[in-house]
């Protein structure tokens, strides 16, 4: 008798000690406290994890907290603020220096009275469209990051409400057009982009900003940098966007994370870059405006910042036309 109820506690026992391994959560079958493999780091994600069950298909969305989440609101509350701020209010000081201290870079010789074609009707109009697309999504988006600190205590919250939502529809489609006009700039510079022997010497010699002007063609180093800067950077934020834009299509939760940070950093930096090119071309140098404005350049201002590229334009307009130079002509 004593024997058979031996048997029957431990029947019981092993029938109980199978109830508690089948009742013990994924979590804690998974991460082994006792086992050598344990890394400490594994084992305090999983402490702050917050996991329940779901019913619907998507088993990711029972994840209500995780590590990587407060990592990246981190990120995105502190230090994206920082690198931001840093980055374009710098910018700001800087080009308010170099005005306080140059002041605007003027045609040494004096303006020539003649005037020659250096951008198409079309080249203009796909670079005010990507530039207009660009002024609105830099804005809508530095409200993400910038809008509930500074904006919301001056409005209040309906009207920032309001403006926020409008705000996002902005970002969202104008992000189409803007890409569209990247590509078109790649497609149409790209041969006079490409970085050269002279864009070194260029560089040494400041751009002209603080000394004579070196020889350049079409487009100076400067103007290269601001357009690699364009065309990698307006990628980043196309590509990175998009994905945030349609979720989940590409890569999970941990992917939108990392695309988020990226498409932030680069966002703030490139915005920073174009405060400088604005600058230049408008109240910091004498006659750039024009190139972009009605896609003539007087000729000395032609001749002091890119006088390879005139020389070449005269040789070809002498090579193919009686017409001294044709591409020059008297301005009104």
């Amino acid at each position: 008798m004593a024997s058979f109820l031996g048997l029957i506690r431990l029947v019981v026992g092993a029938w109980a000690f199978l109830l508690l391994v089948s009742a013990t959560p994924a979590s804690a079958q998974q991460v082994n406290p006792t086992a050598s493999s344990v890394k400490e780091q594994q084992l305090l994600q999983e402490l702050n994890r917050i996991q329940g069950r779901v019913s619907i298909p998507d088993q990711r969305s029972g994840v209500l907290e995780q590590p990587q989440g407060r990592e990246w609101r981190e990120f995105r509350n502190v230090t994206l603020r920082w690198i931001g701020g840093v980055a374009i209010l710098g910018m700001i000081a800087v080009i308010l220096i170099f005005y306080l201290t140059r002041g605007m870079v003027r045609i040494e010789g004096g303006r020539s009275g003649r005037t020659i074609v250096r951008f198409s009707g079309f080249e203009r109009f796909v670079h005010w469209m990507t530039a207009t697309c660009f002024v609105i999504l830099a804005i809508s988006g530095l409200n993400i990051t910038f809008g509930r600190p500074l904006l919301l205590p001056l409005i209040g919250f309906e009207a920032f409400s309001e403006w926020s939502q409008w705000a996002k529809y902005a970002h969202n489609y104008l992000s189409f057009p803007f890409t569209l006009g990247v590509v078109l700039i790649f497609l149409m510079w790209i041969g006079g982009n490409i970085p050269g022997k002279v864009d070194i010497d260029w560089i040494k010699r400041g751009g002209g900003l603080f000394h004579d002007h070196p020889p350049a063609p079409r487009f100076n180093a400067g103007q290269k940098g601001i357009y690699w800067i364009v065309v990698v950077g307006g990628g980043l934020v196309a590509a990175t966007g998009y994905q945030l834009m349609f979720p989940f299509y590409v890569s999970g939760i941990e992917g939108m994370q990392l695309a988020q940070i990226l498409h932030s950093i680069v966002a703030v930096l490139f915005v920073a870059a174009m405060l400088a090119h604005i600058y230049i071309g408008t109240i910091g140098m004498e006659g750039a405006f024009e190139a972009m404005g009605s896609g003539e350049v007087d000729v000395n201002w032609a001749r002091e910042h890119h006088s390879l590229w005139l020389d070449e334009q005269n040789a070809r307009s002498r090579a193919g036309d009686a017409n001294p130079n044709p591409a020059v002509t008297a301005a009104e």
